[in-house]
């Protein structure tokens, strides 16, 4: 067995090693160097066939009026988020974001790809020999993927409108709460996963750090604990406790459910204060951790901007992507799950399959 399995890995790495001469190399005299997580990446200077192997570089894209050729499925509402299906209507799905199909990956024939090191620095070697490879540290920091996304395709000036929008949005927000809750601001905020067998407290990670951007602030029983924390057992509710929770949610699976609503009549629960001053809100779990770009994070934004009872800032409008060779063009056309208790894994490190 172990022979076998040798084999299908010299196959696949000599099938990928003949779809070098595709095309997929960028030129020297017509593409321009980008400093990421992978190093220093000549890249074409108009990409027109991308693939997004993480769902932030995926959402980022439609964000950028780009329609990749291939994006890997997504973690809920599969194969993708419906908040992306319309604009991704057609392209090819290359697996998942933990393990990429790479064969069919080089069949695409793309001439960018965008990975992120904390998912596929191992296939890295591999990646680079299907076409100019470019990477973020992390999987959550929409800001980054989304710079990095606008400067190896030439769409910068959109990727700075996206974010002065956001950036009013931000402060919009942060003038709004303050005046609506006064002295009660700023509130220490919880995110709860609820699974079938456990619940997840967030600390770091997408929702963590739009938070903390917002200006909430952290639980103190979760500083320093990595992306968060794994409780097993009702006697940890206590370790929830904040001045607003924000409970994700898979409403389609029964055992999440029904685990929910087994934690939330503990006695321990209702003595939490955010229980007690009614402010536990049921959010989506794709605008808050799933989505990962910038389009998530005014998704996540106007959740807070409804729950707070605030009048929404105009914000943004997201352009479709280029139906035409499904390209991007440039500005002038347009984990492994944690532990049981505090996660060993780096901080800001969410999951792998979070």
């Amino acid at each position: 067995m172990k022979t076998r399995a040798r084999i299908r890995r010299l196959w696949r790495a000599t099938l990928l090693a003949s779809l070098v001469p595709l095309g997929a190399a960028a030129d020297a005299r017509d593409g321009h160097s980008v400093v990421n997580a992978f190093g220093d990446t000549l890249v074409p200077a108009k990409p027109q066939r991308v693939v997004t192997l993480y769902q932030g570089a995926t959402d980022s894209a439609v964000a950028l009026g780009i329609r990749p050729v291939g994006v890997v499925d997504s973690w809920l509402e599969q194969p993708m988020y419906r908040y992306l299906r319309d604009a991704l209507d057609g392209v090819e799905h290359v697996g998942l974001e933990t393990q990429p199909n790479l064969e069919k990956v080089a069949w695409l024939d793309p001439d960018l790809i965008v990975a992120t090191r904390f998912r596929h620095e191992r296939v890295k070697p591999l990646l680079e020999k299907i076409a100019p490879t470019v990477a973020t540290s992390t999987v959550f920091d929409f800001k980054a993927t989304l710079s990095l996304m606008a400067e190896a395709t030439g769409r910068e000036s959109r990727a700075r409108t996206l974010l002065r929008d956001w950036d009013e949005r931000v402060a919009d927000f942060r003038r709004k709460i303050a005046d609506r809750l006064g002295d009660d601001w700023p509130q220490k905020a919880a995110v709860v996963r609820f699974k079938s067998d456990h619940v997840r407290l967030y600390s770091t990670g997408f929702a963590g750090s739009i938070l903390d951007e917002l200006g909430f602030e952290q639980p103190a029983s979760v500083q320093d604990q990595g992306w968060g924390m794994k409780l097993t057992s009702e006697e940890n509710i206590p370790v929830i406790n904040a001045d607003v929770i924000f409970v994700l949610l898979e409403p389609d699976d029964p055992a999440i459910i029904q685990n929910y609503r087994h934690w939330t009549a503990h006695p321990l629960w209702q003595r939490l204060d955010a229980v007690q001053n009614a402010r536990v809100f049921e959010v989506d779990a794709v605008n808050w951790i799933m989505g990962g770009g910038i389009l998530a994070a005014n998704a996540m934004l106007d959740d807070l901007y409804r729950h707070y009872g605030l009048a929404p800032h105009p914000g943004h409008t997201a352009p479709s992507p280029d139906s035409s060779a499904g390209a991007a063009s440039s500005d002038a056309a347009a984990t492994t799950c944690a532990g049981d208790t505090a996660v060993a894994s780096p901080r800001g490190e969410e999951p792998a399959a979070c």
